[in-house]
This record gives C-alpha cells, sequence and structure tokens, in this order.
C-alpha cells in the first residue's frame, strides 16, 4: 500500500488515481498529522509526499516530515514532490534519506516508473548468508565478457543482477579502463528492456555547442549548418538504456538541459517546437570524483542525485590481482582465433609476471599489452620476456623524467630504492604502500625481506 501526502486535494487525487490504475492500493493524507497516525496504523510499502504544508513554502515542514519518517520507519522509501523552481528542496530531502523526487507538472509514466522502481528496491534482500560463486551468478544473470571471480567483483555483479531489472538510474564509478562500459552492457542485457536499443555516448567528446544537436537532434534548416534532419541520441535510445559516458566531463550549461531531460522525461528537437517524450533507462558513468566536483561547484549537485539512484564503485585491477591471470587468458583464446595462432599458451611464470605489475591503465593496458604481444612473439609459448618488451613499451608517465639515466641503477636496485621511499612516506603502513606500488601485501612482504627492508610484521 502507498501514502499519497499532499495538503492539495487535486494532487492526492490525481495521483491517488493514477496509481489504482496501475493496480497499486493507496491512502492519503492532507497534513503530516495525519500522514503519520496513518502510518501507525497501516504497513505501507511507500510514501509520496508533497515538501509544503504551510503558505511560506519553505520546505522546512516537508523536510521536518521526512525526518520524522525515516527516524520512525528508516526502511521505507519516500519520493518527495516538489516544483522546478523549488528543486534545491529535493536536493536537500534526497540528503536526508529519500528514494527518488518528482517535480511538477509530472509526467504520469515516469510517476508510475519512480514508483515501481522504489518498490522493486526496497523489496530485494541483503542474503547475506549465500556464498557468492560466479557459477552461481552466471547460472542467474547474463554477464558475458565480464572476466574474475574475486569476492569485490562478484559482489558488485550479484548488485548488478538485482537492479537491473529496475529502472532505477546507475552511476558506475571507477578508473580509466576498469571495463565500466561492460557493467553499463551487462545492466541492460539483465533489463527488462534488453530487447531495446543500447545507445553509447562518450560525453567527453560533445562540446557545450554541439550537445543539443547530438543529444536531442535537429530538424533541417534549424542553424546554419543543419543541411539534413538529424535523429537524438535519446530518440536513437528510446524505449531501451542510453549509457552517458565520462559524465564528469559535461560542462554546467549542458548539465541544466540533461537535468531537464531526465526529470521530465521529455525533449525538443532543435527547429522543432513540438515536446517529445521519452521512456529511457539512463546509466552514467564516469572515473573522477562527482561528490568533489559538486562540493567545487562544477557539477550540479540536483544532477548528481538525479544520475545516482544507485552508484556502482568498479575496484581498480590492482585490487584483484588473482583475476589477471583469467583476463591475459581470455585475451589471448580470443586472439588465437583472431590471429590463427591455436597454439598459443602464456608460461606459467609469465602469469605470475603479469599480477605483481602495477597496470595504472587496468584492464585496457593490459589488455593492449597482451595483443602487442602475440602480435611480435613467434614461438608458441608466451614468455615473461616477451611481455616485459611490451610493457617497456608503454606511454611515458609524468614522474618517469625523474627516472635515474639509463645504465646508472639496476632494475632491483630501483625498485629497492622505491620501496624504502614508499615505507618512509607512509610511515611503515604496509597496507597504504601496497596500494601505492600497486602490489598485494604479499607481494610487498617477498620485496621487503628480499632487499633486507625492515618492517613491523604485526602490521
Amino acid at each position: 500500500m502507498i501514502l499519497i501526502i499532499d495538503d492539495d486535494i487535486a494532487v492526492r487525487a490525481s495521483l491517488s488515481l493514477l496509481l489504482k490504475q496501475n493496480r497499486f492500493k493507496t491512502k492519503e493524507a492532507a497534513s503530516p498529522k495525519e500522514a503519520l497516525e496513518l502510518a501507525r496504523l497501516h504497513p505501507f510499502q511507500l510514501a509520496i509526499m508533497d515538501m509544503n504544508f504551510s503558505i511560506d513554502t519553505t520546505g522546512y515542514d516537508g523536510l521536518q516530515l521526512l525526518g520524522q519518517f525515516k527516524k520512525l520507519y528508516p526502511q521505507l522509501p519516500v519520493i518527495l514532490i516538489t516544483g522546478w523552481g523549488s528543486i534545491g528542496l529535493a536536493v536537500e530531502g534526497m540528503r536526508a534519506g529519500a528514494a527518488d523526487f518528482i517535480t511538477k507538472p509530472w509526467s504520469n509514466d515516469y510517476v508510475v516508473q519512480a514508483v515501481r522502481t522504489a518498490l522493486s528496491l526496497s523489496e530485494q534482500t541483503a542474503d547475506a548468508g549465500d556464498s557468492l560463486s560466479r557459477q552461481k551468478l552466471d547460472r542467474q544473470y547474463d554477464f558475458k565478457n565480464i572476466v574474475g571471480q574475486d569476492p569485490q567483483l562478484l559482489q558488485l555483479l550479484k548488485r548488478i543482477g538485482q537492479i537491473a531489472p529496475t529502472d532505477a538510474s546507475v552511476l558506475i564509478e571507477g578508473e580509466s579502463g576498469t571495463g565500466k562500459e561492460l557493467i553499463a552492457e551487462a545492466v541492460h542485457r539483465n533489463s527488462l528492456r534488453k530487447s531495446q536499443p543500447f545507445v553509447k555516448v562518450n560525453l567527453g567528446g560533445i562540446s557545450a555547442s554541439l550537445f543539443e544537436s547530438e543529444m536531442f537532434g535537429h530538424k533541417r534548416g534549424a542553424f546554419t549548418d543543419a543541411k539534413a534532419d538529424r535523429v537524438g541520441r535519446f530518440e536513437l535510445a528510446n524505449k531501451g538504456t542510453i549509457f552517458l559516458d565520462e559524465i564528469g566531463e559535461l560542462d554546467l550549461s549542458s548539465q541544466v538541459k540533461l537535468l531537464r531531460v531526465l526529470q521530465d522525461r521529455t525533449y525538443e528537437v532543435l527547429g522543432d517546437s513540438r515536446s517529445r517524450k521519452l521512456d529511457i533507462r539512463v546509466v552514467c558513468a564516469t572515473n573522477r570524483d562527482l561528490a568533489k566536483l559538486v562540493e567545487e561547484g562544477k557539477f550540479r549537485e540536483d544532477l548528481y542525485y538525479r544520475i545516482n539512484l544507485i552508484k556502482v564503485k568498479l575496484p581498480p585491477l590492482r585490487e584483484r590481482p588473482d583475476d589477471i591471470p583469467l583476463l591475459v587468458q581470455f585475451f589471448v583464446d580470443n586472439l588465437k582465433k583472431t590471429y590463427h595462432r591455436p597454439e598459443l599458451e602464456v608460461s606459467p611464470r609469465a602469469l605470475q609476471w603479469l599480477k605483481e605489475l602495477p597496470l595504472p591503465g587496468n584492464i585496457r593496458e593490459l589488455k593492449n599489452m597482451v595483443e602487442r604481444t602475440v602480435l611480435v612473439a613467434e614461438s608458441k609459448v608466451l614468455e615473461v620476456s616477451d611481455f616485459q618488451a611490451q610493457a617497456q613499451q608503454s606511454p611515458a608517465k609524468p614522474g618517469d623524467k625523474t627516472l635515474p639515466a639509463v645504465g646508472t641503477m639496476t632494475l632491483d636496485e630501483m625498485e629497492a630504492s622505491m620501496i624504502r621511499k614508499s615505507m618512509d612516506y607512509y610511515h611503515n603502513n604496509i597496507s597504504k604502500v601496497a596500494r601505492a606500488l600497486g602490489l598485494s601485501r604479499a607481494a610487498l612482504y617477498r620485496r621487503l625481506e628480499k632487499f633486507d627492508i625492515p618492517y613491523d610484521p604485526a602490521d
């Protein structure tokens, strides 16, 4: 049952009728007092709450009521209703624990979608007692092309499988090369929209001047160079999923336009004044810290809350080194077919060597290195030396300028020097040193003993 809380009888009646038409049971409250009394008497699954119950329209009474509900019924999802002009109130509400927000005037389809998403997410159980295995997840979900068995990755895949059937917006965070696009595709493949389009957009490659044309499309003659009609990315993705990659690169003016579309689920093609409806699932990705960008005023907080109803953070490859041999084998198996070399193998020693590489470029860097190695290797078995030759061809990093001249120091001496500097910098904190050097704790301990560097065994 859903509780509708609004002092406007027309709003209550409209929402109640809409939800009943979609087979939801509802009850209505005209005031915070009445809402709390009904909540005491009935086990509601969801509350839809207006932000204003007084003439001053500050929204304070709505925030106060939200706080009371979250204190008394912490598991009850709450969807807020506010006007576009006071969307800042909704942002405060999201900070206080609201599940979602809807602006007036609303789209009926979007309201129903938001309600179903909130209910679906709240019904999911943690299944804490279940043991996770890759085989079990693969029986339940379609995670094609995602390689790995690391516990962090398995938990992440389980969460993806659970949220995919909903229409919740998903924000995927992670360093470059960690496989954010593969996760976005997995969300789509396991969703109810899997038979509909999956459209990828790299926002980092779209200038502010072209944003509207690229995303919304244009009619012929809409501007000087508009020689023909153009279909926008949103229209191409309608009924399906749109993947907005590098959303942290979007300028502020384009962020406002994007927020309007995601909030109202309507858009206008340039040169055409008719509004068009949009039925879409939104998945975003970034390698930047959006929360920090919000603090710096470089990313809109209201857009941030709109796109991260569900947040997924991909671990860098250095945090799951046991998956590196699996990834290498996966890449080599594919390259065997591509380059017609079915006899190719990777030696165990080479797999171990690759496992200990820092790989700042993550999976993408590993894949490129493996492919270069396969291209130039003449033997059937790929050894450490084959991969070393290609690893040395990686692009120079800014810090490379400080490296000693060739011939003045051996690799062992360089490695020992770097470990000593890191131990000093992190005050002998083994976990931090290992993370900074891209090593597992076990690999770091081996090197500390090898180079006779003192450390506390209890750390």
